[in-house]
């Protein structure tokens, strides 16, 4: 008596337990989709190790500043005591030129896109007949004057040309102060209080090794910067935009322009303030993107794979009222893991190839093989074609969306209202209690 009534029970409310079932496994196997995402900022982790190894031997990436003089003076306190702070002064105008050269790094499946600057060259000339340092020129050690070049990793300076009013200096490596750049040139130069009477030119040629970026500060009180490559995946970034711009397949070209109304400091200023912290965030530049790099996409993904497994099992449950046959639920668990292999699937292939066709190829075999899967369950051609159309467009509609990152929650929710929508209309006339009173009949 008891059997039969758990038996009644069961088949009465058949479809509502399975529904459950679904939608505890839909929840069950985000677990596994976490895991992988785990997996992928570990092999990120992994191609920025292998970016900081190249860049240890090649060169890192790279930020010009200057050039500058740097020039120390006398500071009377309160409690007169001397003290010897550093003055900067920066150039009146500037004018940067690079050509890239880029290449590519090999270290094992990854890629690493260096350059070589062939070569940068900047022009301009110092001229102070605004004096705005608010120090008496009188004060100002002139004798100790140099003008310095900032580089940030000195490994990938091949050769340098610096000329100061016609004159050729040899620099040498290392900077008086740590103010502006880290690492660098600096030249003593005869400078003398008629400094701020005169102009001074400068012309400074580097050939210049780094990986991966580019930055340069503008510095002068009207700065030009330009520069071109043959890498077409170029990213320009820093505080400033390029002015103008253009990619193509033959490269990139990009400009900037500034006065000194754009900028956050002046053209002289001491190491007592906050203007050496507005020149160091003042870098621009562009990042030479890798050629296979989709991490990023793979993770976009990933944060969509509960709508891939939610709507696929969903497409599932109603072919199986439609067909009136019954799925096991330990068929529901194999094609969700079939559905959670996806991404595993696309990560690996993606590290080999870009990664579109890395997503076309795992997408492929996923469908390929719930195809085959649902058509041994249903033994009906038809309803296989259906299934894997179906399943198809919704692979089709996650990549849209990871492409789409300004416009990916509008087209995402009119995709989804949609869907929705075709659900209803095609249940509208499904009757279901009819289906469970057939069940218990059955």
């Amino acid at each position: 008596m008891d059997n039969s009534n758990e038996a009644s029970f069961w088949q009465k409310n058949k479809l509502i337990i399975k529904s459950f079932f679904i939608a505890f496994l839909v929840l069950l196997l985000l677990i596994p989709t976490f895991i992988i995402m785990f997996l992928v900022n570990e092999r990120k982790e992994r191609k920025q190790e292998v970016t900081r190894e190249i860049g240890n031997k090649w060169a890192g990436p790279q930020t010009l500043a200057g050039p500058y003089i740097s020039v120390p003076y006398t500071y009377t306190t309160n409690n007169n005591v001397q003290e010897k702070k550093i003055l900067y002064l920066l150039p009146a105008q500037l004018n940067i030129q690079g050509i890239l050269d880029p290449s590519i790094r090999y270290r094992s499946i990854y890629k690493v896109p260096v350059y070589t600057a062939q070569p940068i060259v900047l022009k301009g000339k110092f001229a102070a007949s605004n004096w705005t340092a608010g120090i008496e020129p009188s004060f100002v050690n002139w004798q100790e004057a140099r003008l310095c070049i900032g580089v940030s990793d000195l490994k990938g300076l091949k050769s340098e040309t610096v000329l100061w009013n016609g004159t050729k200096l040899q620099m040498q490596a290392g900077l008086p102060d740590t103010g502006i750049a880290d690492q660098g040139l600096s030249v003593p130069i005869a400078l003398d209080s008629s400094f701020i009477n005169k102009e001074f030119d400068f012309s400074v040629s580097l050939v210049l090794q780094g990986s991966e970026k580019l930055y340069c500060l503008p510095m002068g009180a009207t700065t030009s910067v330009q520069l071109k490559s043959t890498w077409t995946l170029p990213a320009f970034d820093g505080k400033y935009l390029p002015d103008s711009e253009k990619v193509n397949k033959q490269g990139f070209e990009a400009q900037w322009q500034f006065a000194s109304f754009n900028r956050d400091f002046s053209q002289q200023f001491t190491n007592t303030g906050n203007s050496l912290t507005a020149v160091r965030a003042s870098a621009l530049g562009v990042i030479l993107l890798s050629p296979v790099d989709a991490y990023g996409q793979t993770m976009r993904s990933l944060k969509y794979a509960i709508l891939i497994i939610a709507l696929s099992f969903f497409a599932l449950f109603f072919t199986e009222i439609f067909q009136k046959r019954n799925v096991h639920p330990l068929q529901y668990i194999l094609i969700g893991m079939a559905l959670v292999l996806f991404y595993t699937l696309l990560l690996s292939i993606s590290e080999y190839i870009a990664f579109p066709i890395a997503y076309l190829t795992a997408a492929a075999a996923t469908v390929s093989l719930l195809a085959w899967y649902t058509h041994s369950i249903f033994r009906k051609l038809g309803t296989t074609v259906i299934f894997g159309v179906l399943l198809s467009t919704l692979y089709l509609f996650i990549y849209i969306l990871i492409q789409m990152e300004d416009n990916a929650l509008l087209f995402g929710s009119i995709g989804l209202f949609v869907l929705l929508a075709t659900t209803m209309y095609l249940s509208r006339k499904v009757d279901w209690y009819g289906l469970d009173t057939k069940n218990r009949l059955s």
